[in-house]
């Protein structure tokens, strides 16, 4: 991102200030640290969690964690990027709100071992109801790749629709792969176990 577009997206009143802390029911999403650089590293040189992304190459090492926490620190993007932790403080995935051009876009990981238990409905559910509070005109942005039907379905629960379909690159299979996109309006958001 250049100068030009960091110095007006930081002085755009879109800007929902800086990542909190939050704590849901089973989890506490915090700002990462640099010391998350090892599980980082673990989860998504695991290659069934990095298929699922577009811009996670393999192989993903420490040194590719490092780097990206080092942006993340740097303070110059209005992004939101969470460590999902069980209160532990142990990094087992993250949610991010990041400003791509003009939208906000929602991505979001976690550590295969941790899947099927409902852990990243609560940390989407959790970090989209506070960045509402903040941004309550906002329009939410995402989607995933054709076969990740496991996000396709948290985003369906949360009140995401599909508003288009395409094929985008995805680094770690070094290929084009079909992906679905989908689009949040704040008064569609659902969570869970509310109507």
């Amino acid at each position: 991102m250049n100068a030009a577009v960091l110095q007006k997206a930081s002085t755009r009143e879109n800007v929902p200030g800086p990542c909190p802390v939050i704590t849901t029911k089973r989890l506490v999403l915090r700002p990462h640290k640099l010391s998350d650089a090892s599980a980082i590293a673990e989860s998504l040189g695991d290659f069934k969690v990095a298929r699922m992304l577009a811009r996670v190459p393999q192989p993903y090492d420490l040194q590719d964690g490092l780097d990206w926490l080092v942006t993340q620190a740097s303070g110059l993007l209005p992004d939101w990027t969470l460590a999902i932790t069980t209160g532990d403080d142990v990094h087992i995935g993250m949610v991010g709100l990041e400003m791509r051009g003009a939208r906000w876009r929602l991505g979001y990981w976690l550590n295969r071992l941790y899947w099927d238990r409902g852990y990243m409905t609560e940390a989407v559910a959790g970090t989209l109801e506070r960045f509402f509070r903040r941004m309550p005109d906002t329009e939410i942005y995402s989607g995933a790749f054709a076969d990740n039907l496991g996000s396709l379905n948290i985003q369906k629960k949360l009140g995401f629709r599909i508003v288009d379909a395409n094929e985008i690159f995805s680094l770690s299979r070094n290929r084009m792969v079909p992906h679905i996109e989908t689009m949040l309006l704040p008064e569609d958001f659902r969570t869970p176990g509310r109507p």
